[in-house]
């Protein structure tokens, strides 16, 4: 699939078979990870891959229970805990250099992005899952005070594909020079 493919049919899949993820798929994903732009090249982030059952169900009590996505962390056959460190992305000497201060949260996303896509690419899905109680996740995989969590994502087979939400079209929110202006369809 070409890329434009992967990002228009990626979708998020809350139900898994359980079917293995084989180790060498999973390698290929986390690459997509390791090559993530982000700032200054800090690469900020860490992963925790979750294939133990008991810890999984540890994981699944730190979500609301009216979270869609919370069966999810049990039956598919891995979680990737997304983690970054903090006071490393977006600072030069020790000081933030933006007004939106720490920049660890814009280079998960795009790592974060890479992964899912590069599931998909393996015939995979992911879902973002991000509401939780982060501290208590945190403290289930044992994460050091400067390395917090940031969202879990379930990885397997679908047990059948993700439906379209449906999206905005793009000259919806695109402006041209200045905001409000169109920018006019080619």
């Amino acid at each position: 699939m070409d890329i434009h493919t992967l990002i228009q049919t990626r979708r998020s899949i809350r139900k898994y078979t359980d079917t293995p993820v084989s180790r060498e798929v999973l390698d290929r994903i986390l690459e997509a990870v390791r090559y993530a732009p982000s700032w200054v090249n800090y690469q900020p982030w860490e992963v925790v891959v979750v294939d133990d059952a008991e810890t999984k169900t540890a994981l699944q009590a730190c979500v609301p229970t009216v979270n869609p996505g919370r069966k999810s962390l049990v039956t598919a056959p891995l979680v990737l805990a997304v983690c970054g460190r903090l006071g490393e992305s977006g600072y030069y000497e020790g000081s933030p250099t933006t007004e939106h201060g720490d920049w660890v949260m814009f280079d998960l996303g795009i790592a974060c992005q890479n992964l899912c896509l590069a599931a998909w690419a393996e015939g995979l899905g992911t879902l973002h899952l991000g509401w939780l109680d982060h501290a208590a996740a945190g403290r289930v995989l044992g994460l050091p005070d400067h390395v917090k969590l940031f969202e879990l994502i379930p990885l397997g087979v679908p047990v059948r594909p993700g439906r379209d939400p449906g999206r905005k079209d793009a000259y919806d929110f695109v402006h041209h020079n200045r905001f409000g202006a169109p920018l006019r369809r080619g």
